[in-house]
């Protein structure tokens, strides 16, 4: 049983930790957004995933969803771009301003991410999107997480290198228990 427990957690931490490093990537950057521009406009190309970008634009309702998180008094909302049905963008409403008079912002400051690619926190949107019935997100669809500067996804970095701790901890632990003991 324990030589399963350690297997079975080490293969989970791993996962863990691959599953965090594409924020811990992005928490490197540094310097400036770049500038795109009109969101409309905008095609993003694989090259550009993990980008901290700045952009204008309206967000369109066809599809657009509003959710919460646990532990979380914020709300969030996904919406289009109108013009641009291949890139989404999350902004977070902070309590007490969401309400039928909800008027989004304009312009965007954030992290550009395939929405595949985007982690476990937005694991689920796909699915969401396609349960509000009046649309989906499209194959190949980007993600622009407003609000999301480098600096606060450093989390990210204390996260991988614990879930690496873990890992080799239970390796180690194998490794021990499974080599012949010498007399």
């Amino acid at each position: 049983m324990t030589l399963i427990t350690l297997s079975v957690t080490a293969v989970v931490a791993l996962l863990l930790a691959l599953s965090l490093r594409g924020e811990a990537a992005y928490s490197l950057e540094d310097g400036p957004p770049r500038d795109v521009g009109n969101l409309a406009g905008f095609s993003p190309d694989p090259s550009q995933s993990n980008e901290w970008i700045r952009g204008e634009g309206s967000l369109g309702t066809k599809g657009a969803i509003r959710y919460s998180r646990p532990l979380e008094d914020d709300t969030y909302r996904l919406a289009p771009v109108l013009g641009n049905p291949n890139l989404w963008v999350e902004i977070r409403v902070p309590a007490g301003l969401e309400g039928p008079h909800f008027v989004p912002p304009a312009s965007f400051v954030g992290r550009l991410v395939p929405v595949g690619k985007a982690g476990l926190r937005h694991s689920s949107l796909p699915d969401s999107v396609a349960d509000v019935g009046e649309g989906s997100l499209p194959s190949g669809a980007w993600l622009l997480v407003d609000g999301e500067a480098p600096a606060s996804t450093r989390w990210a970095l204390g996260l991988l290198g614990l879930f690496a701790a873990f890992a080799a901890f239970n390796v180690w632990g194998l490794i021990r228990l499974l080599r012949p003991i010498r007399d």
